[in-house]
């Protein structure tokens, strides 16, 4: 079994990296080129970029961050938002960016993904799912940055979304996201349990405690963490050493 990924997410906003409660009430934290090297340097295994404004505006501009941060680290790179055709996706790959995201436009048009993955490979295809959790039960997929409602239920699209060549999930819980209060472990484990590609935890990571409930009883591959990383709750070493003798599965560090 390969190592449990830590991995930083940055939602960026024009040219600030940005955090928000359920995707809603977005603040500023700084510049993401630097706390993108800041993490690099405290040992991350990957890094997530998310423009949070690019569907809404039918493009993505992190071209710039991510040509910079591609030049000074030097660990893969997701960038999502906005990508909307072959042509999108090889912008951004020919940047730096080692895989893409795609949420708004997959779901509007789902051949696209059979399309990024037969030109660049499934392994360059990251589905993102922002989920949100219905009163009559299941999950709601949403997209615009959890802005609307797409009216796909998540356990039918992310089966179909493998089906098409998707080669991982990030799996964003909407209800959790910024609450510090852990990830959505139902889903998690709901997902986890019919899909044979990696999935990522993404929206509530709060402690240690969590990384390993999304491992353990969420059977995630990776864990994305945001917030406990950009207001300096934990260090990633710190993070990395909890999660080591908890006796997680996760890559130590050379000294």
């Amino acid at each position: 079994m390969r190592p449990i990924r830590l991995i930083a997410r940055l939602d960026i906003k024009g040219p600030n990296l940005i955090k928000g409660i359920h995707l809603e009430g977005l603040r500023v934290i700084g510049d993401p080129q630097t706390y993108a090297q800041r993490y690099y340097e405290q040992g991350i295994d990957e890094i997530i970029y998310m423009d949070t404004v690019a569907s809404l505006y039918g493009r993505n501009n992190l071209t710039e961050i991510l040509e910079h941060t591609a030049h000074h680290v030097f660990v893969p790179i997701t960038v999502g938002g906005g990508v909307r055709s072959v042509e999108d996706a090889r912008k951004l790959l020919r940047s730096g960016a080692d895989k893409v995201a795609i949420n708004t436009a997959a779901i509007a048009r789902p051949e696209l993904i059979s399309e990024i993955a037969e030109e660049f490979g499934s392994q360059a295809v990251v589905l993102s799912v922002e989920a949100k959790r219905q009163n009559s039960g299941g999950w709601e997929a949403y997209t615009d940055n959890g802005r609307e409602h797409s009216g796909r239920d998540v356990i039918e699209w992310v089966q179909e979304a493998e089906k098409l060549g998707a080669g991982e999930l990030l799996l964003t819980s909407i209800d959790q996201e910024g609450t510090r209060k852990g990830f959505d472990i139902a889903l998690l484990s709901a997902i986890s349990g019919l899909v044979s590609i990696p999935v990522i935890a993404s929206g509530g990571m709060g402690s240690v405690e969590d990384l390993v409930a999304a491992v353990q009883d969420g059977h995630a591959d990776a864990v994305a963490m945001a917030d406990i990383l950009h207001y300096d709750r934990m260090t990633i070493a710190e993070i990395r050493d909890q999660a080591l003798a908890a006796n997680m599965n996760i890559r130590e560090l050379s000294i």
